[in-house]
């Protein structure tokens, strides 16, 4: 009996609810110089229903995307010839803004409902596809309803309290 429990004893921490996590080293691979005014976010939520659907069953997933769509400008963009400075005020042409970064809000996206059919093999990479879907629909629905639009409008304001601060005055040229 002792020896049993002392087997028990030592196999306990092997049947823990909690996972270890092993600490490794983190690599930088890498480090870029960003130049973007991000003058707005917007946060949506999408549902995607995917399915595979084959003669002898069909795979599904309904998820609940919520995702965050950026924009703005890219300060890099401006050339030389898109600043003329008189005086007191500053002429700028500005580059078009575009969206910086869509990626899903891990927290609060969820999986709503799984269905594997009763002849087919899990499917791994549905859960992804949705993912990568919602992804580009948020981009989609964010460009629809005018986020380039918005953050070009942004852009001028932020850029304006700059330079008001340095006592300038700014007027964006407009493209031809």
């Amino acid at each position: 009996m002792a020896l049993f429990a002392a087997l028990l004893w030592v196999r306990l921490p092997l049947l823990s609810a909690t996972p270890r996590i092993q600490n490794t080293a983190t690599i930088l691979k890498q480090v870029q110089t960003l130049s973007e005014l991000v003058t707005v976010k917007y946060v949506l939520e999408k549902v995607v229903l995917l399915e595979d659907v084959k003669w002898y069953g069909e795979n599904r997933v309904l998820l609940v995307a919520h995702g965050i769509v950026k924009a703005g400008v890219d300060l890099q963009e401006i050339k030389p010839e898109d600043v003329r400075i008189d005086d007191k005020k500053v002429l700028l042409k500005l580059p078009r803004a575009r969206i910086t970064d869509v990626y899903l809000d891990e927290q609060k996206t969820r999986v709503v409902d799984r269905t594997t059919g009763l002849l087919r093999a899990f499917d791994k990479d549905l859960e992804q596809s949705a993912r990568r879907q919602a992804v580009g629909d948020l981009s989609l629905s964010a460009r629809y309803n005018g986020i380039c639009g918005d953050a070009e409008e942004r852009a001028r304001l932020q850029l304006t309290s700059l330079f008001h601060q340095f006592g300038l005055e700014v007027e964006f040229i407009k493209d031809k």
